[in-house]
């Protein structure tokens, strides 16, 4: 992964990176059918209305690069939502997450693997954010700008999962991957999260997690036309709340675009993750999660090298000691490590 620090006003950030995408020689094959291109220009109106500083940021990396802006934000708009056409560009948009957050003896944890098509791990990156207007955060993404997952300076987690959305019912709107950069940009606790989400358009079906360090932890399950708060259950000692890739409340069922379908296993990821934290007697709480998300506790990263699918990150977050690890890679195969600029460059305690 790429590891990339801006700070500043978003202009600005959106030069920085603009230019490092230049010196990379990073070139963007975008092809977009007519709905798509109309939908991306309609999100691009209700970005720009409700977070016109990432509308600024797309611009300064399009002003670097000499591309069409109104193109290339119509693109962005369409991640994690419509992009439905892109096999012939060996680009087809899946995705296959567990994210998960819980609390076990009074301490605060969220977990994730964050699972696509492999040829995206050279790409991905782990972005630290200071603008000089809004929260500092860590920003997990498979593109930029947006991103998959996150935690701010006051320990807010927001993460997404993508659930697939029937063409039809799609609106202009946020993406998921949006609203995980606006949340985290916006917010300070779950509270704050769950009031500004209702305040935006969403364009798709998605999961949105939140938590936050004083244990408050939610999935927001989203489609364009309702939004169904799923809290945790609680055994024990420990609560515990899990998003894959389908809506798994009994309100939201029917908004799943194929309700028979398994999307990357995405059951069986749910049912292994859910049989943990019931039966688990966890002793200590980062192993329990490293074993969770390798593998150890059932089917959740083992993907066969057939399907051209695989776990390309995978982590941690202690909220309650502010301490971030990652798995680059599968972590079958890759070890965590801790990400030490949360605490020097996110909470700014060096």
């Amino acid at each position: 992964m790429y590891h990339p620090r801006f700070k500043g006003n978003h202009y600005d950030m959106g030069t920085k990176f603009g230019n490092i995408l230049k010196k990379a020689n990073v070139e963007f094959s975008i092809q977009l059918d007519q709905f798509q291109l109309n939908f991306g220009k309609e999100s691009a109106k209700f970005l720009k209305q409700y977070f016109p500083e990432a509308t600024e940021e797309i611009k300064g990396v399009t002003d670097v690069l000499g591309i069409d802006n109104t193109f290339f934000t119509s693109w962005m708009m369409c991640m994690g939502c419509c992009m439905y056409n892109l096999e012939d560009q060996n680009n087809i948009e899946v995705r296959g997450c567990t994210a998960f957050g819980f609390e076990h003896n009074g301490k605060v944890y969220y977990g994730r693997d964050n699972d696509l098509p492999p040829f995206l791990k050279k790409g991905s990156k782990s972005v630290c954010y200071r603008p000089e207007k809004g929260n500092n955060f860590l920003l997990n993404t498979s593109s930029f700008i947006n991103g998959e997952e996150g935690i701010n300076n006051h320990g807010l987690t927001i993460a997404m999962t993508f659930v697939l959305s029937k063409l039809e019912n799609i609106k202009p709107g946020f993406n998921s991957v949006f609203i995980v950069r606006y949340l985290l940009e916006k917010c300070r606790d779950v509270a704050d999260a769950m009031q500004a989400i209702k305040n935006i358009p969403i364009a798709s079906n998605c999961n949105i997690l939140m938590i936050d360090v004083k244990g408050n932890m939610v999935v927001a399950e989203c489609s364009p036309s309702k939004i169904y708060y799923r809290y945790p259950e609680k055994v024990g000692n420990k609560k515990f709340v899990i998003t894959v890739n389908h809506f798994s409340s009994d309100v939201m069922r029917n908004y799943n675009a194929y309700p028979g379908e398994n999307e990357y296993f995405s059951h069986e990821r749910y049912t292994t993750a859910y049989n943990a934290f019931k039966n688990t007697n966890i002793n200590n709480d980062i192993t329990f999660a490293k074993d969770l998300l390798s593998g150890k506790l059932g089917f959740m990263c083992q993907y066969s090298k057939n399907m051209n699918f695989d776990t390309i990150w995978s982590s941690i977050f202690d909220l309650t000691n502010n301490d971030v690890y990652i798995a680059e890679g599968n972590p079958k195969r890759k070890k965590y490590i801790v990400d030490d600029r949360f605490k020097k460059w996110i909470k700014n305690t060096n």
